[in-house]
């Protein structure tokens, strides 16, 4: 079967889950019901195509299919925001309670943390990508690290506030910022536009695309600006979703059977929608709420990231 076949049946699976979603089990307000699915709905594809388009583009220029966005501490300075915020301003105030000015904080200082990264570690000519990979890592563990302490200190009832933004949660999206999320997607969709024909030669490797006349640092250094922008937007919307980019990234891979990412791209887009509507449903339908999306992301991509590392060692 041809990857553009196989692309289409993808696409059709996602859009038959949506429809699943929106349309069982209504009820006799069906006006009301209605619009929270779509909302959520929308918050879905937003979330679930940010991350998958920013993992496959993370994955090009690190050449290496089990690293996810996260690796780079983005996951764990979210968290230390909301920490920080309920520590020293308490869950009443505007910073918390405001989801427009929390939206815009969130993404601000995940945006600044990237731009920091990219001032200090990409001002050198030849820079090295894993030495990048490991300074967001270490940054990371600081930043739970820190995250941790606080929550020590913290009074149990804010702590409890806090954490329930630690999760990735479609069950109460924010839909003041729908629109706003997805105009700044948009704006990072156009500083991309330019780069994106030479992704298919940027996996090939810094050698060979620099013969084949791509200005590789400059380029590295957009799509980075990409990666974290779409990072920061999805993770500020509804929380982190930790696994999400590898799963389905890799199973795009395992299905279209194709390095171009014209295909790819989309592809991973669509299995990533579709897998969050299938986690929305059955957290709706199988758990009864008792469970969150991200619950059941994580846990079947960590199983998966196992099965890749076992695979990978054996091979």
């Amino acid at each position: 079967m041809q990857p553009r076949t196989k692309l289409l049946l993808i696409g059709l699976a996602s859009f038959a889950l949506i429809a699943a979603y929106l349309w069982i089990d209504l009820g006799s307000d069906w006006r009301y019901a209605l619009t929270r699915r779509t909302l959520k709905v929308l918050a879905v594809i937003l979330t679930g195509s940010s991350i998958a388009f920013s993992t496959v583009v993370f994955q090009t220029i690190t050449h290496n299919r089990i690293l996810t966005p996260s690796i780079i501490g983005m996951d764990s300075l979210y968290g230390l925001i909301q920490t920080t915020v309920v520590f020293f301003f308490g869950a009443t105030h505007m910073l918390w309670v405001n989801e427009k000015v929390h939206f815009a904080v969130s993404t601000g200082l995940m945006a600044l943390f990237a731009g920091v990264i990219y001032r200090a570690l990409f001002r050198r000519e030849n820079f090295n990508i894993y030495f990048v990979l490991l300074v967001g890592m270490i940054m990371g563990v600081f930043f739970q690290s820190f995250a941790s302490f606080m929550e020590m200190l913290i009074d149990p009832n804010e702590f409890l506030v806090a954490q329930g933004r630690m999760f990735g949660s479609f069950n109460n999206v924010r839909t003041g910022l729908i629109a706003i999320a997805f105009a700044a997607v948009g704006l990072v969709a156009a500083y991309f536009y330019p780069i994106a024909r030479i992704l298919d030669v940027l996996a090939l490797g810094r050698d060979h695309a620099i013969n084949l006349g791509v200005d590789y640092n400059p380029a590295v250094r957009r799509l980075w600006i990409v990666v974290s922008g779409l990072v920061a937007i999805s993770t500020a919307l509804v929380g982190p979703v930790t696994f999400l980019g590898l799963l389905v990234a890799n199973v795009t891979y395992e299905l279209l059977k194709t390095h171009r990412h014209a295909l790819t791209i989309p592809g991973a887009m669509l299995v990533s929608v579709a897998a969050l509507m299938g986690a929305l449903i059955a957290v709706e339908r199988v758990f009864s709420f008792n469970t969150t999306v991200s619950v059941i992301v994580n846990f079947v991509g960590s199983l998966y990231f196992i099965y890749i590392v076992l695979k990978e060692s054996q091979s």
